[in-house]
């Protein structure tokens, strides 16, 4: 795995979480909840920004922890992450792919 192949993972769980919230016929917790709220389309596409915007920012910060170049909680440091051939993934690529996933595409769309 690659330090851009680890970063689309978490660009697709957001989308899969997004989807799995916001389809009509959800059974998570939060889609049922997010059904419960019977919003008109304005108020649910204000909605689905939001929950948008909360998941990419934390995807995006934790990614930029896991790199080093961002505190998880209070604490900021360097981590090792190894794929499972042994693979090093952090090491400074993560953070520019993010940027690229979670932030640069953003403002494209």
């Amino acid at each position: 795995m690659t330090s851009e192949e680890f970063v689309l993972g978490f660009y697709r769980e957001r989308e899969n979480l997004m989807n799995l919230y916001f389809h009509p016929k959800s059974e998570t917790d939060i889609g049922q909840l997010i059904q419960s709220l019977q919003l008109d389309k304005e108020k649910a596409k204000a909605l689905k920004l939001i929950v948008n915007g909360v998941i990419r920012d934390v995807m995006y910060s934790i990614l930029l922890g896991i790199d080093g170049e961002a505190a998880i909680g209070d604490r900021q440091e360097t981590y090792k992450l190894l794929d499972e051939d042994n693979n090093e993934l952090t090491g400074g690529e993560i953070e520019g792919y993010a940027w690229e996933y979670f932030q640069n595409r953003e403002e494209r769309q």
